[in-house]
């Protein structure tokens, strides 16, 4: 239609050219002149120019479009060419491609539902929400009846004056199973925010203390909050809640969910490992790229006794089973007030060095800490009495090295020091009485070796050796502990409970189990273990039996456990 129109004002333009061009060409005529008649002519000249320049223009408009049209036009032949090229191409590989059964496109919608199975968290307003616990059905048997559930009292082995020794102890029991929760969000991508709950049921309200486990009813293991900071190779960690002691060891630099407790059965875990769960406020840094590791922690004290209380104690309190008003009180507003709680007024502090590394392929694990503590006594009778303080300490520390990789682990740990009885797995005691009513720290060591052999991907075998010695304390009077004129005479007399009143010297244990994994998949995790133990408590030197008496408990366990998540 543009072409058109554009032949149309050609032939119109010529229309008016020609005869404009006839008219100059043709000779003039003889007229009489008109004054007006140049001025006409004039202006009706220029007028046509100028319509004759606008024709042009328009037409040389028009055949620049007409240019652009053909090349549009080369341009689209020149796509669908190529679009044909493509389909054919399609055409080829649809021709060639093998053919999708029924069972196959089952097989993709399993794995996708399984895939999705295999995720880890649940999302709520952008917070990731890791379930996880196991249930557990266990047996347990002990050589000498302790009437205890899963967790055993190793310094309270029975001797044979007790008419309980004289009989074995069996039973069943699922208190142990656990449940936790992790929750993280993250505002920005250097700052991480995250609580984890951890809990079981095995509390007992009315032995719930805080001695070691801090473990009230509903049983808390762990209920805490992180605030972690990252920044490449470093970072900063800041933990507040009930955790695990920082003089647990861990697996992996000073993180939280990575301490080493050994892999037995038995709650109570292993006579010479050093830990405690109990509410606390903890600051880390990492450095170097996550190999160094370094933190300060300040947790809850407790202290706990042993040996003879003197009258002048009592005197003034007569609370049962003794001790001192200012040093040892019963429980209140929500303690339970026939248990024992003293009366510390500083913290324990404790600090921490880790190195974790990797030397020939072989992940090491280092660290060491030290803990200072602080223990508050009333001495004096009433009226008189002042408040003392006396300090305790501990040093240790620990080595986990990968001896094949993927194979075999060892680990060694270790702490010694004064005032340190409860975080031992023992629960020895940190501090004796002497006749002026003022408390003594007890020195004490423990030491845990072990070693995980994980035979197959499904096997592990596992083993450890471990005790906690406590030194004498002999003060004047026959106070303190480990008195040479303790009488034991009757310790293997049935009945004779009187003349057996030593005090625990070392309580030591071998121990080794197996866990079998029967099954790990996408619907969670079943396994069975078996658990053998030897534990031997032995009491200080008496003058009159010339030795040191000790017995021995032989226990066997059995677990069923389902981790779900």
């Amino acid at each position: 239609m543009r072409l058109s129109s554009a032949l149309l004002a050609a032939v119109a333009v010529g229309a008016i050219v020609v005869p404009i061009a006839g008219a100059q060409a043709a000779p003039a005529k003889h007229r009489h002149p008109r004054h007006h008649a140049p001025v006409a002519h004039a202006s009706a000249d220029g007028a046509l120019r100028e319509q004759v320049a606008q024709l042009q223009a328009e037409v040389a408009s028009l055949h620049q479009e007409v240019i652009a049209q053909r090349q549009t036009q080369a341009s689209t032949q020149a796509e669908v060419a190529q679009t044909t090229a493509q389909v054919g191409a399609l055409h080829d590989q649809v021709a060639t491609a093998p053919v999708i059964t029924p069972d196959q496109v089952h097989t993709e919608i399993a794995s996708a539902i399984d895939q999705d199975h295999k995720k880890p968290y649940v999302e709520f307003k952008g917070i990731h929400i890791t379930p996880g616990g196991f249930l557990e059905a266990a047996g347990i048997y002990r050589q000498h009846n302790m009437t205890s559930d899963i967790a055993t009292n190793f310094s309270t082995i029975p001797f044979k004056n007790t008419a309980s020794a004289a009989t074995s102890e069996g039973r069943f029991s699922a208190r142990q199973s656990r449940l936790s929760f992790l929750a993280e969000g993250q505002p920005n991508k250097d700052t991480k925010l995250s609580m984890y709950g951890e809990f079981d049921f095995l509390g007992a309200a009315q032995t719930a203390n805080s001695n070691e486990s801090n473990s009230y009813q509903p049983r808390i293991r762990n209920l805490y909050a992180t605030i972690d900071w990252n920044h490449g190779d470093s970072g900063w960690h800041f933990l507040a809640g009930q955790s695990w002691s920082l003089v647990t060891m861990n697996t992996m630099g000073i993180t939280p969910r990575t301490e080493a407790s050994p892999t037995v059965i038995d709650a109570q875990y292993v006579p010479g490992f050093a830990w405690a769960r109990q509410p606390g406020f903890r600051l880390t840094g990492d450095f170097a790229d996550h190999h160094l590791w370094v933190a300060v922690s300040a947790e809850n004290p407790q202290t706990t006794f042993a040996g003879t209380v003197p009258a002048i104690v009592t005197s003034y309190d007569n609370l049962p089973g003794g001790g001192s008003s200012a040093t040892v009180t019963s429980g209140g507003s929500l303690y339970a007030n026939t248990n024992k709680f003293s009366t510390n007024g500083t913290p324990d502090f404790i600090g921490k060095l880790a190195y974790q590394g990797n030397i020939g392929g072989h992940a090491l694990h280092l660290e060491g800490f030290a803990l200072d503590r602080t223990f508050t006594a009333r001495e004096g009778v009433a009226g008189t009495a002042v408040s003392v303080n006396k300090g305790g300490y501990g040093f240790g520390g620990g080595i986990m090295l990968q001896v094949v990789p993927s194979v075999l682990d060892v680990q060694f740990s270790g702490m010694g020091g004064k005032g340190i009885g409860r975080y031992g797995t023992s629960g020895l005691p940190d501090v004796a009485f002497d006749a002026n009513g003022a408390i003594h720290p007890v020195k004490e060591y423990m030491m845990l070796g072990g070693a995980t052999l994980h035979a197959t991907k499904m096997l592990d075998i596992y083993g450890y050796a471990g005790e906690e010695v406590e030194h004498s304390l002999r003060l004047a009077g026959g106070y303190g502990i480990g008195q040479v004129n303790a009488n034991d005479s009757g310790c293997f007399v049935e009945s004779a409970s009187s003349v057996c009143g030593g005090n625990t010297r070392r309580v030591r244990q071998i121990t080794g189990g197996v866990w079998d994994k029967i099954y790990n998949g996408s619907f969670g995790r079943a396994q069975v273990g078996i658990n053998y133990s030897y534990t031997q408590r032995q009491l200080f030197y008496a003058s009159d039996t010339g030795n040191e008496p000790q017995v021995g408990e032989s226990i066997g366990m059995f677990s069923f456990r389902y981790y779900p998540f």
